[in-house]
């Protein structure tokens, strides 16, 4: 059913705005960090109410499974015979009364007007007595009403406490066992779940040759602890920066500058001229290794397989102008899901030395020779669970099903990625997701289904950061670096 919010004089505009984010999110799979920007602009909120607009938004969200098993609790019939569009309104409510410093009367009475702007009179009081039981304990209260014991079921215990589904607090589990130990991983658990429920800051990161971190300090940023061209902002919209507003300067997680920087500064024999970064969409790695190449006089080539994200990336590369080559981006289809494809289509694809090029192909069928490129960065499609904090809603779109289907396609890449590098070349293989399936297992499966790969350890390539367990591959986590939980494994080709 599409939304059908309409707007009285005597709705709140913040929280009809709200409204109107869930229900996008809901009906149309839209992402709220996409959504909420032009919302704001198109509601002319600003200030005060455009933080509190945003708050309820990614607050409720992020709360989303303990909120429905508190009105559960609340209601009864199941919640899937409550109107959506009042269930969305509920949610809203139920993350106010339990988790914001809004007054309970406030809270209530708001959420009602909301009920009643998009359904009837008798749903406005339905609204009213589920708010009103909500609103008799407090979070930590609900949380010992809801939850199984910990001591019995403590993986239930973290997914009704923690607002994760239980799969992915297993395969989180899983994850820091292998990488940081038992003993370790269950002291972890809870602060990494609670880490994706943080409020995430604003990193920018600079694009070598462009800019340096020293122009954002003077607007106001921090120098980040660990990546060399990252900066802190502390508030305000970063696009207001003359910087980011020029192209000189972007929106991008240290995490993914660190794995960027990894594959740039590893040591290589040989030639050192051409670069590929295989999934470059949306650009934030491209930039920032489009300006460590010019640095060397070396190429990058920017391949991205939907037309609309290679688009994304040729902005993020505008401020190197004249460098960045002027043909139009392919449309490349989405043969990347086709396990009949070709493996190779071998067309003589490369920029020119100390230039940069996009392109929209299927990096499955790489639409270049065989080892053509000296370093080859794969950031590849993957569940995104190491950004949880800052796409919230992904945790309920994604299931253990879609792994299936997303590790063959990521096999695939990395094996077109190998093909892809000459020998002696360099690959980072890259996912947001701790995930061990799309993670380690997917470069096991395919080092040990070749003979001539190696494996390269990445800890040194990034100096100063703790906790990187034992190598040779590095696993990022929000709870000990303060970034998504990028995972990053380097190849060389033997």
């Amino acid at each position: 059913m599409a939304p059908r919010t309409t707007l009285t004089s005597h709705i709140d505009p913040a929280r009809a705005a709200a409204l109107e984010a869930l229900q996008a999110v809901r009906t149309r799979d839209a992402y709220a960090n996409l959504l909420l920007p032009k919302l704001l602009r198109d509601r002319q909120l600003t200030g005060r109410d455009a933080a509190f607009t945003t708050e309820l938004v990614y607050g409720t969200l992020r709360g989303l499974g303990t909120y429905d098993a508190v009105i559960a609790a609340c209601v009864d019939r199941s919640l899937d015979a409550v109107d959506p569009e009042v269930l969305d309104a509920l949610r809203l409510g139920t993350h106010q009364l339990l988790a914001m410093d809004v007054p309970p009367h406030a809270a209530v009475s708001t959420t009602v007007e909301l009920v009643r702007s998009v359904a009837n009179e008798g749903a406005s009081r339905f609204a009213n007595a589920i708010l009103r039981r909500v609103g008799q304990r407090d979070l930590s209260g609900w949380i010992d009403r809801i939850a199984p014991d910990p001591q019995d079921d403590p993986e239930g215990f973290l997914a009704a406490s923690r607002s994760h589904p239980r799969w992915i607090v297993s395969a989180m589990w899983d994850s820091l066992q292998a990488h940081r130990g038992a003993q370790r991983a269950h002291q972890d658990i809870g602060e990494l779940l609670d880490a994706d429920n943080a409020r995430p800051g604003v990193t920018l990161a600079v694009r070598p040759g462009l800019s340096e971190v020293a122009e954002l300090t003077d607007l106001g940023a921090l120098a980040a602890r660990y990546s060399p061209y990252a900066a802190y902002l502390a508030g305000g919209d970063p696009g207001g920066l003359a910087p980011v507003r020029e192209g000189r300067a972007g929106v991008q997680d240290e995490g993914s500058q660190l794995v960027a920087t990894a594959l740039a500064t590893a040591p290589l024999q040989g030639p050192d001229e051409y670069w590929l970064d295989m999934c470059a969409g949306p650009g934030g790695k491209a930039a920032l290794l489009a300006g460590l190449a010019l640095e060397r006089g070396a190429s990058l080539l920017a391949n991205e397989i939907a037309p609309h994200r290679a688009e994304l990336v040729r902005r993020a590369l505008r401020g190197y102008g004249d460098r960045l080559a002027d043909e139009a981006v392919d449309e490349a289809g989405d043969a990347a899901t086709d396990e009949t494809a070709d493996a190779t289509q071998s067309t003589d694809v490369q920029p020119k030395p100390g230039t940069l090029q996009v392109i929209a192909a299927d990096g499955i069928r790489a639409p270049w020779k065989a080892g053509s490129f000296d370093r080859v960065m794969l950031d590849a499609p993957c569940t995104g669970l190491g950004a949880l904090r800052r796409r919230p809603e992904a945790r309920w779109r994604r299931g253990p099903e879609d792994l299936d289907r997303l590790t063959r396609v990521q096999r695939r890449l990395l094996s077109s990625a190998l093909d892809s590098v000459r020998p002696g070349g360099l690959v980072a293989y890259v996912t947001c997701s701790p995930h061990l399936e799309e993670t380690r297992d997917v470069v096991r499966q395919v080092v040990k289904s070749r003979r001539d790969v190696a494996r390269v350890d990445a800890r040194p390539l990034l100096p100063g950061l703790p906790d990187l367990g034992g190598g040779p591959d590095v696993q990022l986590w929000p709870h000990l670096h303060g970034t998504d939980a990028m995972y990053l494994a380097l190849l060389q080709r033997t």
